[in-house]
């Protein structure tokens, strides 16, 4: 989304005033600008500190020439250029339309026809490139904007002449991890076949709202992209083969552009309806706002930041900084560009060193290293309750405890609503943007609660024919609110459509008067529902179990302690004196973990729990490991990446479940402190966190990326400090 420009930004480029900044990185700027007649346009420019080296001249006119040539049917159409300029810029239009990636975020994996008519489009714009002798050679969602007459290619830093490797130093790697060809991953030549391959990841994430080869650190990622085979389990069987041949190791094997846009077509009625017919209504209603609110942009300026001494560093300090930017090892522009060497048989990835930072700099906050960072804000809640129980909602996080519901704002624990009804936490659900409650009437109903005020709004939903004997709303979905209620004939789990209210399904439980609470979470198209010994996948769609078997009492337990299943897009993960990785596909277990540790052998142990639940980001699992310390392991292969050394640290708690930030992984320690951060580069303990008082039960934590905030729930209190 457009922001103000900064005080240093320019006022003009060429015949264009600057409006507002559209993004940046490394190698340079896009701006919004306008034409002398009025027309909006995007302003791709350089940095001043490599518009000097001829290489990055050369890869900006080599750019200007490949968006020329897929022009504006399936491009953004070059509108004005200037690649000899002091600082090089280029003219293109702009898009009305998001970008591949928030599209799948605003709603969801799209339709199969809808990704069908996507990849004919694409695989005709990859054909126009490649008559043309041009290979893109880092398409990616981010790269692909979608629009009413269809998807546009943009972004072509790193395209170049097929055969023409000038450009590329030996042993250098171009592109985005997730979305390389394996040839592209070992610094071969990226020939067409390179475009197909990166294509059908594109598709897969399309229609999956996840890539092939998961998510994760580049080098990972690009073990997997060369050796493992790519996660087709979600994709629509009809495009299961095809898609499976587009990334095929061998380029040989991989069919060509026209040959794969045929096979799509064939499967789309030919294509013959009109692309805007096809995208989901949020995706439709983002591309109309967009298109009415480029008008309403107006220019804007921040003004220039106060002088610090301390922060800004001396002049020599400065310099050193500026001479380490000219000297980048790394090539490309506008793309994801990574160097890589072999050593020892893997893959050394380089960096520009930047300056050591000042005290006052380190993480921001003016801390010295080793401290714990101060607490942002608190909510401590009556004594009278057990224990305070928070739901992040947006920029808000809603804490529900016996004295009622309050909101406050997830980054500075400001109070807004509060409703002294609400006090049953079994009665309110959230689906992560939206907190609901269900009321006690006859026929209760379920309405989204205002985090300004704290009322009920309109009802959306009404349980009918349920005698409520264990009326509680256990779950929220994109879809669907999820009561738990019974009837004269047992306990069902009721499905009700988010949208018109309506019955979707039922599932029966049991036919006890009273069923034991089910815990339910959904992810994607599966339920994951847990109770008194049991463990369930259910297919959303119509409630029918997928799989199901008997939990261990201490699984059980836990479970129901920690609140919440622990889930990816993938698995569902169950713990106890091992860790399992679940498939939400079809129930079977992927991987095992804990078998023939150590800590399986000691008689101390013997019989023991000894994992707790685990955390997952970007394709890791991050469990503890009891008396040890934290183990991350390959979400897909259940294999050690690293392990917390002995004497690296405070021995964290198994009981609690970890949250992980970009620097830090939070947990608790075996002892009376809140949190303890464990520095995820050096797997070393970097500082613990006191909190307010003792901490008398495990406190649970939460990663508020949003925010910027980790969320701490101990006893009555909840609690915020900074998220690094």
């Amino acid at each position: 989304m457009p922001s103000p420009l900064t005080h240093d930004d320019p006022a003009r480029l060429g015949p264009y005033t600057l409006v507002a900044r559209l993004g940046g990185g490394g190698m340079g700027t896009v701006y919004l600008g306008r034409s002398p007649g009025g027309r909006t346009v995007a302003l791709k420019t350089m940095h001043a500190s490599l518009a000097g080296e001829t290489v990055f001249r050369t890869r900006f006119r080599l750019e200007i020439d490949a968006a020329r040539v897929i022009g504006g049917q399936y491009g953004a159409q070059v509108v004005d250029a200037d690649p000899l300029a002091t600082t090089p810029w280029l003219a293109t239009e702009y898009v009305l339309g998001p970008p591949l990636d928030d599209a799948v975020a605003l709603c969801g994996p799209l339709p199969e026809d809808a990704v069908r008519a996507l990849g004919g489009a694409l695989c005709t714009a990859l054909a126009q490139l490649h008559r043309s002798d041009v290979v893109h050679r880092d398409l990616k969602p981010s790269n692909i904007l979608l629009t009413a007459t269809g998807p546009k290619v943009i972004d072509f830093g790193i395209a170049r002449a097929a055969g023409d490797d000038r450009l590329t130093r030996t042993g250098a790697t171009a592109g985005t991890p997730a979305f390389m060809s394996p040839e592209q991953a070992t610094a071969e030549e990226h020939t067409p076949a390179g475009d197909v391959f990166a294509l059908a990841g594109v598709l897969v994430f399309a229609v999956t709202g996840r890539p092939p080869f998961g998510n994760g650190q580049a080098v990972d990622l690009l073990y997997r992209v060369r050796y493992a085979e790519p996660d087709l389990t979600a994709v629509p069987v009809r495009l299961q083969s095809v898609l499976e041949r587009c990334l095929a190791k061998n380029p040989a094997e991989r069919p060509s552009t026209e040959e794969l846009g045929r096979i799509l077509d064939e499967g789309n009625d030919g294509g013959s309806t009109h692309f805007a017919d096809r995208l989901p209504a949020p995706v439709l209603a983002d591309i109309a706002r967009r298109s009415a609110a480029v008008w309403e942009i107006r220019p804007g300026r921040l003004p220039a930041p106060e002088t610090d001494d301390t922060v800004a560093g001396t002049e020599e300090t400065r310099q050193q900084g500026a001479g380490r930017l000219s000297r980048r090892t790394v090539i490309g522009v506008g793309g994801g560009v990574l160097a890589a060497g072999a050593v020892g048989g893997g893959i050394a990835w380089l960096r520009t060193d930047e300056p050591a930072p000042t005290p006052k700099q380190v993480g921001g906050t003016g801390r010295r290293p080793g401290t714990a960072p101060d607490m942002a804000w608190k909510v401590s809640v009556s004594r009278d309750e057990f224990r305070a129980t928070a739901y992040p909602i947006g920029s808000y996080v809603a804490v529900a405890a016996v004295d009622g519901l309050r909101f406050v704002e997830a980054r500075t624990g400001d109070e807004h609503g509060f409703n002294e009804d609400i006090t049953d936490k079994e009665r309110i659900a959230s689906d992560g943007r939206q907190l609901f409650a269900l009321d006690d009437g006859e026929e209760p109903e379920i309405a989204p609660v205002d985090p300004v005020t704290g009322n009920r709004r309109t009802p959306l939903a009404r349980v009918k024919g349920i005698q409520m004997a264990t009326d509680r709303l256990p779950a929220v979905s994109e879809e669907l609110f999820l009561a738990q209620g019974a009837t004269d004939k047992g306990n069902w789990i009721i499905a009700y459509d988010k949208q018109t209210g309506e019955e979707r399904w039922r599932h029966f439980l049991s036919k006890e008067d009273i069923e034991p609470t089910r815990m339910i979470t959904p992810v994607g198209r599966r339920l994951i529902m847990s109770s008194d010994g049991e463990f369930a996948v259910l297919d959303a769609r119509n409630g029918r179990t997928v799989q199901s078997r008997k939990l261990s009492f201490s699984d059980a337990e836990d479970l129901e302690t920690v609140g919440r299943h622990v889930h990816s897009r993938t698995h569902v993960f169950l713990y106890d004196r091992e860790l399992h990785a679940i498939r939400l596909s079809d129930g079977k277990v992927d991987w095992s973990f804990g078998k023939g540790r150590e800590v399986s052998r000691r008689k101390s142990l013997k019989g023991k729990k000894l994992y707790g639940p685990p955390a997952v980001k970007d394709g890791v699992v991050y469990c503890i490991e009891r008396e040890a310390g934290v183990v991350a392991l390959d979400e897909r292969s259940g294999k050690v990446l690293w392990e917390q050394k002995k004497g690296s640290g405070p021995v964290p708690s198994f009981e609690a479940q970890p949250a992980v930030g970009k620097k830090y992984l939070y947990t608790t320690p075996e002892s009376s402190q809140w949190a303890m951060a464990i520095d995820l580069r050096t797997h070393r303990s970097a500082w613990n966190f006191q909190g307010p008082g003792d901490n008398d039960y495990t406190a649970r934590m939460t990663a508020l990326t949003d925010a910027g905030r980790i969320l701490m729930e101990g006893g009555i209190t909840v609690c915020a400090i900074p998220l690094e």
